[in-house]
């Protein structure tokens, strides 16, 4: 059991990484986006590849971070059943919706995504736009990352939910215990 919970572990320090590297790009966002609009409307100036690169920031953060934000139950959630749920219920939710939907949706992301991201690699694919950004191809990469980082929190999320049935709450780490104000990055919300 204890390399259940070692596992979990490795899988939320992954998703914390990327995901709060990755969430400083919103900065960059409003940065480019900032200038575009100061060149646009002070300068008359417009540079169609920042146009691109503020949108493709946009794309690689939202898409790198949602592992991030499946880890921290930052996900819309209809909270019918689930927040009066007692611990343990709420590990089967949690283990039939990742087992019956969560797995299932980011395997077919990954098979329709992979030769589509493999043909832009291949032909090195840039912007549409004339002036454009090169480098599509590293944007359409992150759909990939997307299935892998949500695949891999979903995987912490059974093995949270095998420690919890299994009356392990000792071992489940700390981001991914219920009750979130047991870790400070999820401070107790008002009931």
């Amino acid at each position: 059991m204890n390399i259940l919970g070692r596992i979990a572990a490795i899988i939320c320090a992954i998703n914390t990484v990327v995901g709060t590297i990755l969430s400083w790009l919103s900065v960059g966002i409003v940065l480019v986006c900032f200038t575009v609009v100061v060149q646009r409307y002070v300068f008359a100036v417009s540079h169609v590849w920042m146009q691109d690169l503020y949108i493709w920031l946009n794309g690689a953060m939202f898409t790198g971070v949602a592992g991030f934000a499946l880890l921290r139950d930052n996900h819309v959630r209809v909270d019918i059943f689930y927040r009066p749920a007692t611990p343990k219920k709420k590990a089967v939710i949690d283990l039939i919706g990742v087992v019956l939907f969560l797995l299932p949706s980011m395997y077919v992301v990954w098979i329709y995504a992979l030769p589509f991201v493999q043909r832009s690699w291949r032909y090195g694919e840039g912007s549409a736009n004339v002036g454009g950004m090169p480098g599509l191809f590293v944007l359409k990469t992150f759909i990939l990352a997307f299935a892998v980082l949500i695949a891999l929190q979903g995987v912490a999320m059974i093995l949270r939910s095998i420690l919890m049935l299994a009356g392990r709450e000792d071992l489940v780490p700390a981001r991914l215990r219920y009750g979130r104000g047991e870790d400070p990055t999820h401070p107790t919300e008002a009931v």
